[in-house]
């Protein structure tokens, strides 16, 4: 027992006061101020004696982590969040558009949800299947609580009431060119029967920015195939690092959808649909609203 304690804290050197992570979270404090330090000292993991949660989620790594990411959603994108009071208590879907070649608008909503609704909520974003392949990238991901996108994941993650951050359109949606910014491309129809399964509730999300970010001009579809990714998108300034565009945030009204996760897929999928058109009334919303990409 005894070294099982040892090894449990050889795994956290950083985190005393001076490591690294405690560079990190006085970075977080000196951004966010102490209500964000509050905010985030509310949150709670199902953590085991490693620190850790059964998905990899280290919430004290999160917490020291999130100051880069806080700094890009006061600093960069300059985010601007509308509805966050929309998310209900309890188990929730957050069901939202993707762009922008990488996922800094599934950053850029996980911090919304930590440091302006009076009650934190830490998202678990369902990611692509591939993303483990990736060194470090990986790891990292898991110690933030991100969680690869299979049906069984979700199902336990939503019976421990937490919060899911879904992109139907998945990479269809990230690596689309620029000609079809802002055009929902084709929704799963997994979210919305696991919704039906679990009685969750759904909270559609629009995000207006992203699109810009990194514009897309073509697919080097080859490259892809040789490099074993989903696209090789050929962006306007050369590499997908992401322009300072100013980001809008639209969490909607919640929608509450009965029937049972066996319905005929025509049924689930005029659900979906449903879902699908109150996001893309919300992108032309948020479009119409904004003076420019930039501010």
């Amino acid at each position: 027992m005894a070294a099982r304690a040892t090894t449990a804290l050889a795994r956290r050197p950083a985190s005393e006061p001076g490591g690294v992570l405690g560079v990190f979270r006085g970075w977080t404090r000196r951004i966010g101020g102490e209500a964000v330090e509050e905010k985030l000292a509310r949150l709670t993991s199902q953590a085991n004696e490693y620190g850790v949660d059964p998905f990899g989620l280290d919430l004290e790594f999160s917490k020291a982590a999130i100051a880069p990411v806080l700094w890009l959603y006061k600093h960069y994108f300059r985010v601007e969040t509308h509805g966050v009071e929309n998310i209900p208590t309890g188990r929730v879907l957050l069901i939202s558009n993707h762009s922008g070649q990488l996922p800094f608008d599934g950053a850029m909503i996980g911090v919304a949800t930590l440091v302006e609704p009076e009650h934190p909520r830490m998202v678990r974003a369902m990611i692509e299947k591939w993303v483990p392949t990736l060194p470090y990238f990986s790891t990292l991901f898991s110690r933030l609580g991100q969680v690869v996108g299979t049906p069984e994941n979700c199902r336990r993650l939503l019976a421990q009431d937490e919060t899911i951050l879904v992109f139907p359109e998945g990479a269809k949606g990230i690596n689309k060119l620029y000609r079809s910014a802002y055009q929902l491309q084709e929704f799963g129809n997994g979210f919305m029967r696991l919704a039906l399964q679990s009685k969750t509730s759904i909270v559609p999300v629009a995000v207006v920015g992203a699109e810009e970010q990194a514009a897309a001009l073509a697919d080097l579809k080859t490259l892809a195939r040789l490099l074993g990714m989903p696209a090789f998108p050929l962006v306007l300034q050369g590499l997908p690092l992401p322009l300072p565009v100013k980001y809008r945030i639209y969490f909607g009204e919640p929608m509450c959808f009965t029937g049972g996760a066996d319905e005929e897929d025509q049924e689930v999928e005029k659900k979906v649909r449903q879902v699908k058109a109150t996001i893309q009334a919300m992108l032309n919303e948020g479009l119409r609203e904004r003076r420019h990409i930039f501010w």
